[in-house]
């Protein structure tokens, strides 16, 4: 835990009243100290950190670019490519320099640099990866400024959230408070709706939309296109319990908690090698037996990325005793690759991307399989009042709001693959 490295003697010891940091998910390739961010590098006449949420799908090309001409990398990251583009520029300020950088790469990004007297933050032009501003006030003294990638980290700190970073800004935090920048153009808005259907915290606040209420609207919609007759509704922790909630209410079904998680087990679906995930899966849930044990269930889960997870938890609530198991999933079937920072690399390793709704739930073994269809999703998301133009939804529909090099086809996509690892889905 983060804790537990970064104690209080630890960050006692830290010098200076600036810093960053970084929560990095091993997504492709292996997980190497080498690889752990910040990143540090010494350019300009100074130190500078980085940290990066997201993938650039265009940082091969850049890089075999930078390393003809002489550079050498000493990581298997991604982010390393726009430290290197930084240190290359001729503009004569670090924030142009930076700029410069980023001009010239394509992805989706939330991006933390630290220099000696400043902290600069930067959002892709689309969205794709959020990225807040949160205000701290200490003591009756000038307030401090934080960034984070999730409003719920402000709450931890006791910030106030005070506005999303825009799509193509750069803002700038130093001992004259905030600046902002625009730097890059807009393009579509395209924040990845995955942040609301599982990556964000149910605390968190993304374009003025609470995660916690998108799901529980979710479960509502899921209900009222697909109810069934049910004893007792329960959702797969942590982040599918909104939508269970919403969906109970909806179907006035009893809810109950019929899986407990072990707290010390991570998110199991992006872990790198398959015997990993299914080790994971094993050790993450727990099944209440006299919750489930004669009972129809109705289990209401986020989605389905490569199944493993749906066939087990529907494996232990059968040897629980559970009469029936039918499957709600509160977003569209998953069939393509992500390029942007979550771990579906190729589709060969989607469940739903060459199999019919069916045979999806043959698979996993449940009586009955049903998606929220992405009209409802987008429905759901905001009510009505976002649409495709505001959110990727690239993983349902395989329409990228960024080009992605290597293309065989509309959807038959390369993914990017970096000697060593490769990119980040944690947070900054």
């Amino acid at each position: 835990l983060v804790s537990e490295v970064f104690n209080e003697g630890v960050l006692s010891g830290l010098p200076g009243d600036s810093a960053v940091g970084h929560v990095r998910y091993s997504t492709t390739g292996a997980t190497l100290p080498v690889n752990a961010q910040p990143i540090l590098v010494r350019c300009r006449g100074s130190s500078i950190a980085l940290c990066h949420n997201g993938n650039l799908v265009n940082a091969p090309e850049l890089r075999r670019r930078l390393e003809q001409t002489g550079s050498i990398f000493q990581t298997g990251l991604d982010t390393e490519v726009i430290a290197h583009l930084v240190a290359r520029s001729p503009e004569p300020s670090f924030e142009d320099a930076v700029v410069g950088a980023l001009t010239q790469v394509r992805g989706g990004y939330a991006l933390l640099f630290l220099a000696a007297d400043k902290v600069i933050g930067v959002r892709d032009p689309n969205g794709i990866r959020p990225l807040s501003i949160g205000r701290l006030a200490d003591g009756g003294r000038e307030p401090g400024w934080v960034l984070a990638s999730e409003s719920c980290a402000f709450d931890s700190v006791g910030a106030e959230m005070v506005r999303d970073v825009e799509p193509g800004e750069m803002v700038i935090l130093d001992r004259n408070g905030l600046r902002s920048r625009r730097v890059l153009p807009e393009g579509q808005r395209a924040l990845c709706v995955f942040e609301y259907i599982y990556f964000a915290r149910p605390d968190s606040d993304m374009e003025g939309l609470n995660v916690h209420s998108v799901r529980k609207n979710l479960g509502r919609l899921l209900a009222r296109h697909y109810p069934v007759d049910a004893d007792v509704v329960i959702g797969v922790p942590d982040s599918s319990i909104s939508a269970a909630t919403g969906y109970a209410e909806e179907a006035g079904i009893p809810y109950e908690i019929g899986l407990v998680k072990n707290r010390y087990v991570g998110r199991t679906f992006i872990q790198p090698a398959q015997r990993i995930r299914d080790e994971g899966v094993k050790l993450k849930l727990n099944p209440l037996r006299k919750i489930v044990s004669g009972n129809r269930v109705v289990l209401v889960d986020d989605s389905i990325v490569r199944g493993t997870t749906s066939r087990h938890i529907v494996k232990l609530l059968r040897g629980a005793g559970a009469k029936e198991v039918h499957l709600r999933i509160s977003s569209p079937p998953y069939r393509y690759p992500c390029y942007f920072g979550i771990d579906t690399s190729t589709t060969s390793e989607l469940v739903a991307a060459s199999r019919s709704e069916q045979e999806v739930e043959r698979m996993v073994g449940a009586d009955s399989l049903r998606y929220l269809s992405l009209s409802a999703l987008l429905e759901g998301v905001g009510g009505g009042r976002c649409g495709p133009a505001r959110h990727c939804t690239a993983c349902f529909t395989g329409e990228y709001p960024v080009r992605v090099d290597g293309a065989g086809g509309k959807h038959a996509l390369e993914v990017p693959h970096f000697p060593g690892g490769a990119e980040e889905a944690g947070g900054t």
